[in-house]
Formats: structure tokens, sequence, C-alpha cells
């Protein structure tokens, strides 16, 4: 299983509506898929570093520079998903560039071995329950107008974006529409500090799921003093880009529950081990989304199906973010998504509509 080649394919997808969170606003998805070509078969990945380091410190030409420059040459002569993974360690940081070359190592050995990636990873559901995340709005009339859509749509669970000034008024008018069997969370993306934590503990009235990350991302301390101040849980998102931060974050009581997304932790062996580590904590998980194409949500289902993942995760339908996908769309049925069971991550790009979207593309060959 000789790796001859690896493209880079850059995107650019129209998001169906502007999605704003306390970082920025996003219309489009400007993408970068990575093809690891074997002669017996390839594999799909995709990045999911946004265009600006506004998320975390990945950026999408940054992503593939470092992919074309460091990356892709130290893979090994022959393809296994964990001799990738070993060979991407020496070169710090750069988890969502390291994600997309294995996972699309990992499509391709999987293919040529004819399992699922839900079966490698130890999945043990064949639907998993979708939640829907909604970015802040210009008005409350608005915002619940689209969360009334989304639950009209079957969509188990809401989560609302929140950031100063958009926070306490948002969720009171979602919890009074809809009443208090809505499953409810925010998310913060970093946009406060501990000086908020009697304001954050407003959110408390209004039986919350969770908060998830209200404070930056390098601070589990704070947040370890501020869960101690909120009956609501903290979930850690951007804070968690590994087990042994995932370790340290359960250690100090940071967080009880913690948002995985395969392309910050640096790919699905290393999600896998956060699974492992969480369960035996007791540590709830859910798998959160980045606006992926259907390459990414195929990946991130077969990793919500695993025992650990608990909670309606973001693995939301397609056209919740693109009028027409890249792949067959994934359709949302009585709430929930079908896990892929066919080889790898179980879908394949259709090749016209990737390529009506695709900007550029560059071979390397091995």
């Amino acid at each position: 299983m000789k790796i001859t080649g690896v493209e880079l394919r850059r995107i650019a997808m129209p998001l169906v509506a502007p999605f704003r969170t306390s970082f920025g606003t996003a219309t489009e998805r400007d993408a970068l898929l990575v093809r690891v070509v074997t002669p017996e078969a390839e594999g799909w990945g995709e990045c999911v570093a946004m265009s600006d380091p506004l998320y975390s410190p990945e950026y999408v030409d940054g992503a593939a520079d470092v992919l074309r420059r460091f990356l892709i040459p130290a893979l090994p002569a022959h393809l296994d998903a964990h001799r990738v993974n070993h060979a991407l360690r020496p070169f710090k940081g750069h988890p969502m560039a390291k994600a997309a070359l294995e996972t699309a190592a990992l499509d391709a050995q999987l293919r040529i071995g004819g399992q699922s990636m839900g079966s490698f990873l130890g999945a043990t559901a064949d639907r998993v329950p979708c939640g829907v995340s909604v970015g802040i709005m210009n008005s409350l009339p608005e915002l619940l107008d689209t969360v009334e859509d989304y639950i009209t749509q079957g969509y188990l669970r809401i989560k609302l974006k929140i950031e100063p000034g958009w926070d306490v008024a948002p969720v009171r008018a979602v919890r009074e529409r809809f009443g208090p069997d809505l499953l409810l969370q925010v998310d913060a993306n970093a946009a406060y500090t501990l000086t908020d934590a009697p304001h954050l503990a407003k959110l408390d009235d209004f039986d919350l799921l969770l908060i998830e990350q209200p404070l930056a991302n390098d601070d589990l301390v704070q947040h370890a003093q501020l869960a101690k101040r909120l009956t609501t849980p903290l979930c850690l998102d951007e804070s968690i880009d590994s087990a042994a931060h995932a370790a340290a974050a359960i250690t100090l009581g940071s967080c009880s529950i913690i948002n995985v997304k395969p392309g910050r932790v640096g790919g699905y062996l290393e999600s896998r081990r956060i699974h492992d580590l969480a369960r035996a904590h007791g540590v709830a998980l859910w798998c959160g989304g980045m606006l992926e194409t259907g390459i990414g949500r195929a990946a991130n289902l077969a990793l919500a199906a695993m025992p650990g993942f608990t909670l309606p995760g973001d693995t939301s339908a397609s056209r919740r973010y693109y009028a027409t996908d890249i792949t067959t769309p994934f359709e949302l049925s009585d709430g929930h998504l079908d896990v892929p069971t066919t080889p790898g991550i179980g879908i394949d790009p259709i090749s016209d509509l990737l390529d009506e979207v695709t900007t550029s593309t560059e071979w390397i060959a091995l």
C-alpha cells in the first residue's frame, strides 16, 4: 500500500446564510480538501481551518503551506494511519492540517481493508442525534423565527452563540417561547473573562445543558474557578487540543463536558484517545462542527456514534449550511443522521459538484 501522491484541493462553498459568532461572521466556507492516492484506493480528508486565524491560530493558507512543505514530505512510504500519526508528531502545532492528512490516509487504508470508519473507531450506534448551532442574530424576533424553523425540521438540541450584550436576553426569549423541555445550550467562543462570572451566573436560571468555552482557550485554571461559581455545567472546546489537555482539564475540574472536534485535536486517532479518557472519568462528550462539507461530516458521524458521545452534537444536515453539498447530502430523519457503513468514511465527492466549487488544485508526487 504505497502512497503515490497527495492532492491539495481548495474549494469555496457559499453558506445558505451568514453565520455570526463572537469572533466574526462567515458567508463562505473557504476549505482545503486532502486526497491521498495509492494504487489500490484513494482517501479524502477535510481541513477545517478557517480563512483567518480567529477560532484558532490555524488558517487555510497556512495549513496548505505546512502540508506542502513539511507534513506531506514526512509521510511514511507505505500507508498506515498510525505510522502517519507518528511521522507528523515532531512538527509542532498545526492539528487541523495534520488531521486532514491523517484522515485522508485512514480513509484510503480502510477502503482497501473493507472496513468502515465507524467500525474502526468502535462506534456502537447506527445513527446519531443531531443538534444545530444558531449564530448571533440582529434581533430577538429573527432569532426566535430561526430557532422555530430548526425545531420544525426536527433538531433535538439548540445551541445559541453568545457574546457580551447578546446572552441573557436571547436565552430567556428562547426558553420562554419554546418551554422547559427544549434541550438548550450556549457557546461563547471565549468571549468572556472571569470578572463576568456574576453575569454568566444569570444563565443558571434557564436550565441549560451547558455553557461552552466561556473563557480564554489557554486558561484552564480560571475555567475551574468559574465552574465552582455556576450551577450550569461547563463544556470546553478551544481549550482541548489533545488528550493531554483533556486530562489536565478533568484533573483541575475545568469542565464536566468536552466538545470533541477532530480537526482541533489533530485527527480521529487523538479523538478516540480523548473519548476513552473522558469515558473512564465520567465526562460527557459531544461532537462539534466546523461548517464541514459532506467529507468532514461523514467522518464526524462515525465519531459521534461512539458510546461516550452521549449528547447531541453539531452534526447537522447538509442543508443547514449548504444549498448544494459536494457529496450526496445528509438528510435529517426524526432528529438523527445515519452513520455511513461502507468502507472508509463512507462517502465520495461528486465530481461535477466538486469541480464547480474548486478554486485550485495541487498534486504532490511521492
